[in-house]
């Protein structure tokens, strides 16, 4: 498949002749990375290194995906060309670009398309999809991944992404559509509108922010945050959120921008400790209580705090969500106003201390696959079965939404919340790790702590799938001296252990939960966005030094085992 692609695009009159000559100068390796298949739609859309070729992103990628997306709206929408597609993107390479093809393609299929004037943040599109009534939206962004990176996400007509018996849909139409050089866009005998989308969404948007505080009035004065949005798309609306509630705020000057080579940081996903190397000088030089970072596309929060001994300490998501967690239900439940009927979701990978904290509260819970549009997709079911109600949603990888009037993680929420948060502590003389040991105290001591590997290439993909095919045939029994006493295979919707074998209701996934005997958990999955195969560990006991290094021992022996 390598070769015959590779020579379909050097044949082909609609590959331009600048392009042709980048793809005679790749080496065997990056033409096997850029053509060895066609690039797929994941756990959050279509997510990929932008470049020539199949299993790239570019314009003929984009064409094709673009085209799918419409026709499959069309099928389900009679009205979809009046309802519209909302289109956003963030500060990435070829992200303005792409947005306005797919803007040109869509109004030649006669869809009404409605852009924003320049960039926004996923949540900002999430809420407009479902605030225009569109029949569906896309986001043009890679997230937190390397600036080589572009993707396309799709949404519902809730603004909530395309859940697997959706997409799966889109997909057919997708492949259907054949050689991405050769397609025609299906024209329409009336043409569509573009439709400019400016301030006014944002207003609406940012006054639904506002509204989530719990306690809008505690005293602000002196309480110093850094905040960066590593050069992304959140910057403008966060600033006026900030400013216009009066909390004192100092921006990272140098990631302010949107450059879409992150010049002025090594890492714009919050899940990296470099990429609060700038935010954790300015906030020494200001003398800051907290940091907060949103990544490129405003979806994800990074968290930092100065503790009791004046230095700063990262939280993970597992950690900044418990907190968060704890605080709302908490101040809620004290003011009367926390749903006698309320749930929390959280995914299967997620901490199991977030679950036990909204237990105490009486707060129900509830666990999906990883990918938000799972938690999205259930507030949605909710609303129309008179479910219960919604009080907060997170994933273990920096994302969390308090307030459901967008369907996806919404950065400005989190931040807004975590400031308050840890505002409200700060007032009553106590440190998020402070705060963070007492949760600890109450519930029971738990590390949860992620490892990933990187699979590049065909050969890549391949090592990925031996990897949970032996872990789904049930070859490894044992790690260190603990036995494995069950194994959840999602993709065959099983749970084994020793005493049967049970159904798994949830949808079917690449994910590998394995169970120790002394109850710790260890999840696998390849990433649906990246060439890396994610290990979850969860593990419960009483001093983190000795959890962090038994962390380690079963990660070790585990990659052994699998020939790692």
């Amino acid at each position: 498949m390598t070769k015959s692609n590779y020579l379909r695009w050097l044949n082909s009159p609609h590959v331009n002749k600048e392009t042709k000559n980048e793809i005679l100068k790749m080496s065997e390796q990056e033409i096997d990375e850029s053509f060895f298949k066609n690039i797929e739609f994941g756990t959050a859309g279509m997510r990929g290194i932008l470049g020539p070729g199949t299993n790239k992103m570019n314009e003929f990628t984009i064409q094709k995906a673009a085209i799918g997306f419409g026709l499959y709206l069309k099928e389900i929408f009679p009205n979809a060309n009046e309802n519209g597609i909302v289109i956003s993107h963030d500060n990435r390479h070829k992200s303005r670009e792409f947005t306005l093809q797919i803007a040109n393609i869509y109004k030649k299929m006669g869809f009404k398309t409605y852009i924003f004037d320049s960039l926004r943040p996923t949540p900002e599109l999430s809420f407009a999809v479902n605030y225009l009534q569109a029949a569906g939206g896309i986001m043009i962004t890679a997230s937190h991944n390397p600036k080589n990176y572009n993707g396309f996400k799709v949404y519902d007509e809730f603004g909530c992404q395309l859940v697997p018996d959706k997409i799966e849909r889109l997909i057919e139409i997708i492949n259907d559509l054949g050689d991405e050089l050769e397609i025609k866009i299906p024209l329409n005998f009336t043409k569509g509108e573009i439709i400019i989308l400016t301030k006014e969404i944002d207003d609406v948007y940012i006054d639904l922010v506002k509204k989530i505080q719990v306690n809008p009035h505690l005293r602000k004065k002196d309480f110093r945050i850094v905040y960066t949005p590593n050069h992304g798309s959140s910057y403008v609306n966060a600033m006026r959120i900030f400013n216009d509630l009066g909390y004192e705020v100092y921006p990272v000057l140098s990631q302010i921008d949107p450059d879409p080579d992150f010049k002025g940081t090594l890492s714009p996903n919050p899940e990296d400790e470099k990429s609060y190397l700038e935010p954790i000088k300015l906030a020494k030089k200001i003398k800051a209580h907290l940091i907060v970072m949103t990544d490129p596309d405003g979806d994800r929060v990074g968290v930092g705090f100065l503790n009791q001994f004046g230095e700063y300490e990262l939280l993970s998501g597992n950690q900044s969500a418990a907190l968060l967690i704890d605080y709302l239900f908490s101040q809620k439940q004290e003011k009367g106003t926390l749903s006698k009927n309320g749930i929390m979701y959280d995914t299967i990978v997620s901490s199991r201390l977030g679950r036990k904290i909204a237990h105490s509260y009486g707060v129900k819970s509830e666990s999906f696959l990883t990918g938000f549009k799972f938690i999205g997709d259930r507030i949605q079911y909710y609303l129309e079965n008179n479910g219960p109600t919604f009080e907060f949603g997170y994933e273990e990888s920096y994302g969390c939404l308090i307030a459901p009037f967008a369907r996806d993680k919404d950065g400005l929420q989190a931040i807004l919340m975590y400031c308050e948060m840890a505002l409200f502590h700060h007032l009553n003389g106590q440190s998020l790790n402070l705060v963070y040991d007492k949760l600890q105290a109450k519930h029971g001591y738990t590390l949860d702590i992620t490892f990933s590997l990187e699979f590049k290439g065909s050969d890549g993909m391949e090592k990925m799938k031996n990897i949970m095919d032996r872990l789904s045939n049930l070859e490894v029994k044992k790690i260190t001296n603990l036995k494995v006493t069950k194994t959840e295979d999602y993709m065959k919707s099983i749970a084994t252990s020793k005493e049967n074998i049970t159904q798994l209701t949830l949808p079917k996934s690449d994910v590998i939960i394995l169970t120790l005997a002394d109850e710790s958990t260890i999840s696998i999955r390849p990433s649906g966005t990246e060439p890396k195969c994610k290990f979850y560990f969860g593990l419960s006991g009483k001093k983190e030094d000795d959890l962090k290094s038994k962390a380690n021992l079963l990660f070790n022996d585990l990659k052994k085992q699998l020939g790692l």
